[in-house]
């Protein structure tokens, strides 16, 4: 722990009266509304998602006293990777021993289930089973064992019989048992984390922001409404817009954001799935298959596959914006990325446009399953970071920058990391006050 006196913010005078005037006018079209004088805030975090929240929250305990201003585009919080997902508290049994994504979805996922029971969060620790239904995924899953073990989660290796008491109609020939896994809300963990950090934090919704001007003394943002804000320090926490925002700054965040859409269905009758079973996923990617999660309203989810969205908030087929995909196709990784995975994206795709195809996907964990007991659901949007060369970045990936950090690639399980996540953010972002 950093000693309290050291955590506390350093007050340092604003910059030279008028210095700011007009650094922003004429970006992003329309009148600018100028302040002058000092600062507005210590800490603006752009983005009103888990993480940013998060880091509001963990700036506010850190550094009592630090002011801390969010943005947020859209008219209310969570609306989009925090509100739009499964729910799933996840173990870290997946992850590279190491990683960022290890240590804090194991951290993370125990401080969740405390912050959930202390402020009154539904949540259930239900445990998962992760199912291998053919002989070729017996040694991925025996690696999974293993990697479990050196990420110190407890784990339970089943027969089939084993299963069937677990899930009575799911069927594999080996599964291990990740009882450390459970479900929540995490749209009310953001509102609460809202909540909590509110004492020292201003939370704005329906503030876009559309340019960034940072000089030596600090850092001012231009949002679509007109207003400027001037903060000491800039976190970038905009999920699917991190790149852009990235580059507002002036900073090249070698990646770009390709925005893979996730399409669920929900089972007609919930009662058949007890709680979490998942598929033995290809460590070659990033995503965990078609899987069932029962929620923790008792309604049981279905998917999602994984599929390139053509808008970063493309929830559906429809909805194209055709600047966002131009930006998509010309960066040289997504052509890189399709030329190596095409297979594993022709699957992809099929099981999207087709119905049939995606049930044969459930059946291989839950035989008995047909077409009709699938219910369209809501579909989400994964923010997936690419580099140049086509890689999909596996972990978490956080740049600072002068007088500015940038979370660049948060992904699943940032729901699950997002306390530690947020602290480490908020570390960072304090040692440039």
């Amino acid at each position: 722990m950093v000693p309290r006196a050291r955590r506390r913010p350093v007050r340092r005078p604003g910059p030279p009266r008028c210095q700011w005037a007009g650094a922003l006018s004429g970006v992003g079209g329309g009148a600018v509304t100028v302040f002058r004088g000092g600062f507005d805030c210590d800490v603006l975090v752009i983005g009103g998602g888990i993480v940013g929240l998060s880091t509001a929250y963990a700036l506010t305990r850190a550094a009592p006293g630090t002011r801390v201003t969010v943005l947020e585009k859209e008219p209310g919080t969570a609306r989009h990777q925090t509100g739009r997902n499964s729910g799933v508290i996840h173990s870290g049994i997946y992850y590279r021993p190491g990683s960022l994504k290890a240590r804090y979805a194991v951290q993370g996922a125990a401080e969740l289930v405390k912050f959930c029971a202390e402020y009154g969060v539904p949540h259930q620790i239900t445990g998962k089973l992760i199912v291998a239904t053919g002989r070729d995924e017996l040694p991925r899953l025996h690696a999974l064992v293993q990697r479990g073990r050196e990420n110190g989660i407890p784990v339970r290796e089943l027969g089939p019989a084993q299963i069937a008491e677990y899930e009575p109609e799911v069927r594999g020939l080996a599964a291990i048992q990740v009882g450390t896994t459970g479900v929540c809300d995490f749209g009310a963990v953001a509102a609460q984390l809202a909540a909590a950090a509110e004492s020292s934090a201003e939370i704005r919704c329906g503030e876009e922001v559309v340019a960034v001007d940072r000089r030596p003394w600090g850092v001012a943002v231009r949002t679509a409404s007109g207003t400027v804000i001037r903060a000491q320090a800039l976190v970038n926490c905009a999920g699917l817009h991190s790149d852009r925002v990235a580059r507002l700054a002036g900073d090249d965040p070698q990646m770009r954001i390709v925005p893979f859409r996730g399409e669920y269905y929900e089972l007609a009758e919930p009662e058949r799935v007890r709680g979490l079973v998942y598929p033995v996923p290809d460590p070659a990617f990033p995503f965990l298959g078609v899987h069932l999660t029962r929620g923790i309203d008792g309604s049981v989810h279905v998917g999602p596959n994984a599929v390139p969205a053509l808008a970063r908030e493309g929830y559906d087929w429809s909805a194209i914006r055709p600047g966002e995909l131009a930006g998509t196709l010309s960066w040289p990784g997504s052509w890189r990325m399709a030329g190596r995975h095409w297979r594993y994206g022709a699957g992809e795709l099929r099981r999207s446009l087709s119905k049939r195809a995606f049930t044969a996907a459930v059946r291989r964990l839950l035989p008995s399953v047909t077409e009709a007991e699938l219910r369209p659901a809501a579909s989400g949007v994964r923010a997936q970071a690419v580099l140049r060369d086509g890689t999909l970045v596996d972990d978490f990936l956080i740049k600072e920058a002068p007088r500015t950090v940038h979370v660049l690639n948060a992904p699943s399980p940032a729901a699950t990391a997002s306390l530690p996540i947020g602290r480490e953010v908020a570390r960072r972002a304090l040692r440039l006050l």
